[in-house]
């Protein structure tokens, strides 16, 4: 695994902020909150079907790295790439991969949320331990 540039996933994410205030006009403040501002953008996006083609590259590129940043910040984390899977994040011990979720997201499949990957991670992690444990 090596590691992509976290300026490069940065500016990405800044650019979600931007676009999602001037087209949506939601304020995206770097929150656990703010996943679930962008889970509402997300279901409006594809309120009329997922998303394709170009407008799918950009909604996708944007919506992964702002989750990324986001879970990054909150527990400390780093930007990874995974040979086979691509950018994903390392926090608390347990690798993910939000653009997999945006990808997920915006094609349509339904009972998936970012603000659920984020808020997992814990959980994910101490169930980890626990069976490192046993």
């Amino acid at each position: 695994m090596s590691n992509p540039n976290p300026e490069t996933m940065r500016g990405v994410a800044a650019e979600c902020v931007n676009l999602v205030a001037e087209q949506f006009g939601r304020q995206l403040d770097w929150s656990m909150a703010s996943l679930g501002e962008l889970d509402e953008v997300c279901a409006e996006l594809t309120a009329d079907g997922p998303l394709a083609g170009q407008r799918f590259e950009l909604w996708w590129q944007l919506v992964g790295a702002y989750t990324g940043e986001v879970t990054i910040r909150l527990y400390e984390g780093q930007w990874i790439t995974d040979d086979e899977r691509g950018p994903g994040i390392s926090a608390l011990g347990i690798t993910g991969f939000p653009f997999s979720t945006a990808r997920r997201i915006l094609s349509g499949e339904p009972y998936k949320s970012l603000a659920s990957f984020a808020r997992a991670l814990p959980a994910i992690a101490e169930h980890s331990r626990q069976q490192k444990e046993a």
